[in-house]
């Protein structure tokens, strides 16, 4: 990757280009590596609000299917006036391999780990679910 380098004619400036794109990622605003880049390491913990609230929820909601509190899925649905689908898809957040529950909750995971592609699907083997490269 070739930088842009400008030193204004006193010599007291220098104006350096790198090129990048900004995406939005959980809700947040995140500087992705041009192409054939090494990628930028943050220095701290990125936690998704988005996707962690999602995975609270799932675990709740199990919770409450594993407790007795509600018999099925539907009625849990009812309970929370909520379609039987989504809540469905949500409760799959639950078959997530601990190693990569706990990755959300510490931000340490994927920048390309989101919400919608989990929701979507995902395998429920453990291990694949640590190598799909679609959503890791």
């Amino acid at each position: 990757m070739k930088n842009n380098r400008e030193i204004s004619r006193d010599g007291s400036l220098l104006t350096v280009s790198i090129p990048m794109a900004i995406r939005k990622r959980g809700g947040r605003k995140v500087v992705m590596s041009p192409a054939g880049a090494e990628a930028w390491a943050h220095s701290r913990p990125r936690i998704d609000n988005t996707l962690l609230r999602a995975l609270v929820q799932a675990f709740h909601w199990q919770h409450k299917l594993e407790s007795g509190q509600y018999a099925t899925i539907s009625e849990l649905a009812t309970a929370e006036k909520l379609d039987r689908s989504f809540v469905s898809h949500m409760l799959r957040l639950t078959l997530l391999a601990p190693d990569l529950v706990e990755a959300v909750l510490d931000g340490r995971q994927s920048p390309t780990m989101q919400l919608q592609p989990l929701v979507r699907g995902f395998p429920v083997e453990w291990e694949r679910q640590r190598h799909n490269a679609c959503w890791l």
